[in-house]
């Protein structure tokens, strides 16, 4: 009986932690070397590498990362705290330059010294490191959208964040970045215009509904998502005909032009800007 109880008691524990556990410190919690054994035999644990073992059915990027001796960081863990991220083509992971490990040739190595320490027990980096990888391994606008999440989720603290001793990328993001920025795709088409020297101001607030963005007084810019239809496409349509009575100018493009055909979005609202569509009437 008290074996069983300390099987569930030690299975409880790694849950606790996220599934995977290295030995060495379910050792230093307390449970002994038999006891660990034993829930490996009755198969409660799965061995992953040498010191390290999960629960059956434990999360998935996390084993990986315990079996390639990694821990989980820039995109892939800016994803798991829920942060935004325009695109995650494969799995980013970062080890320190002299770690010893097999590192999966299927994801993105960031071969870096941490900022911030890593603890030989951690299979995910902290926030700090997480950024500041972001800063090299992505465009400025995509990498100032992930940051202004951070900030805008209390994920990372500015003055925290000042006090590091960033370089000129990481630091040129953390003065660009607004604590209290909307979503990434805000941020980006912000970032893209800045060059027309007008005002752009993220959702504002015209005749009783939000629109995406108004640029200057008069132009209003808004973009569709994929779940722009039925009742929400009719209630949209008939703000934009109320904006232009109004004397507005609406332009309306879609999430995946802003992202796949900037060129093109950015031209029709540089154009408008050209023949003052912004300016008062």
């Amino acid at each position: 009986m008290r074996v069983e109880r300390g099987l569930r008691a030690l299975c409880a524990h790694i849950g606790a932690q996220g599934g995977v556990a290295r030995v060495a410190a379910l050792r230093r919690a307390g449970w002994s070397r038999y006891c660990i054994r034993v829930a490996a035999e009755r198969g409660l644990l799965v061995p992953v590498r040498r010191d390290w073992v999960a629960l059956p059915g434990a999360d998935a990027e996390l084993v990986a990362a315990a079996r390639g001796g990694v821990v989980l960081s820039c995109l892939t863990q800016a994803r798991r705290l829920g942060l935004w991220v325009l695109r995650e083509d494969r799995p980013h992971v970062a080890a320190d330059p002299h770690a010893s490990g097999r590192k999966s040739a299927r994801a993105h190595v960031h071969w870096a010294a941490p900022l911030v320490p890593r603890h030989p027990d951690a299979l995910v980096d902290p926030i700090e490191n997480v950024l500041t990888l972001v800063a090299h391994c992505q465009p400025h606008e995509v990498a100032l959208a992930v940051w202004e999440s951070a900030l805008a989720q209390g994920r990372a603290v500015r003055d925290e964040l000042t006090r590091l001793p960033l370089d000129t990328t990481a630091r040129r993001l953390l003065d660009a970045a607004q604590s209290y920025a909307g979503s990434g795709l805000e941020t980006i088409f912000s970032v893209r215009l800045r060059w027309l020297r007008v005002r752009i101001v993220p959702q504002a607030w015209i005749l009783g509904h939000r629109v995406d963005f108004l640029i200057g007084r008069r132009l209003v810019v808004q973009i569709d998502g994929r779940q722009h239809i039925g009742g929400q496409r009719a209630s949209d349509v008939a703000h934009d005909a109320a904006l232009m009575l109004q004397g507005y100018h609406v332009i309306r493009v879609t999430y995946e032009q802003v992202l796949d055909d900037w060129p093109a979005v950015q031209d029709l609202i540089s154009r408008a800007v050209g023949q003052g569509l912004h300016r008062a009437a």
